[in-house]
């Protein structure tokens, strides 16, 4: 049984779909995903604009009704019933967004105890065998293996495993126990 964390932003949620759909909304604006392949948000936005985004991202319920990425509640379900799944979310980037996160984990995630959630900020502090997150950045220092979920942000990333869906990452986890039996009975 493998130890699981999962980050929760733009890899069980689409708050990047989100974030687009909201500032488009109220800046009369059309930016899309494709926009942002290799770059930030601050990287692309004037100063002003950066700054309301941010200040809707503060906002206490944005993080309320996000949707979930597809396949992503059946996939860890399904793995929850051979490994154990943590939630492991850097909410302390955006402290106004700890209600929220949780509410919307309890409604999606309903399988995941309210015990295997964590709201962090250095994720190396993790005690797990696996990380899937879409910031690099949180593999620096974790012990386990990283596993990058694909995000435009993160496009030009190297030197991780990449997963581009759930059921990619499913696929993943049933070639390490397909690796792991067949190294048994070859024993």
């Amino acid at each position: 049984m493998a130890r699981i964390a999962v980050d929760m932003d733009d890899v069980i949620a689409d708050t990047l779909a989100k974030v687009l759909d909201e500032f488009n909304r109220r800046h009369g604006l059309n930016l899309s995903k494709s926009d942002l392949i290799g770059a930030h948000f601050h990287e692309i936005l004037a100063v002003d604009q950066h700054r309301n985004l941010m200040s809707m991202v503060l906002e206490d319920t944005f993080f309320g009704d996000l949707p979930v990425m597809p396949h992503a509640a059946a996939v860890l379900e399904r793995l929850s019933k051979h490994h154990e799944i943590f939630i492991a979310t850097a909410a302390m980037e955006v402290p106004t967004s700890f209600n929220a996160k949780y509410q919307w984990l309890l409604t999606h995630f309903p399988f995941i105890a309210p015990l295997n959630i964590v709201f962090c900020g250095d994720k190396s502090i993790i005690n797990a065998d696996y990380l899937i997150d879409d910031n690099p950045r949180h593999f620096a220092r974790f012990i386990g293996t990283g596993i990058l979920f694909d995000s435009p942000q993160n496009a030009h990333a190297k030197g991780y495993h990449r997963v581009h869906s759930w059921l990619e990452v499913e696929e993943y986890f049933k070639n390490i126990q397909a690796q792991k039996e067949s190294t048994v009975s070859a024993n």
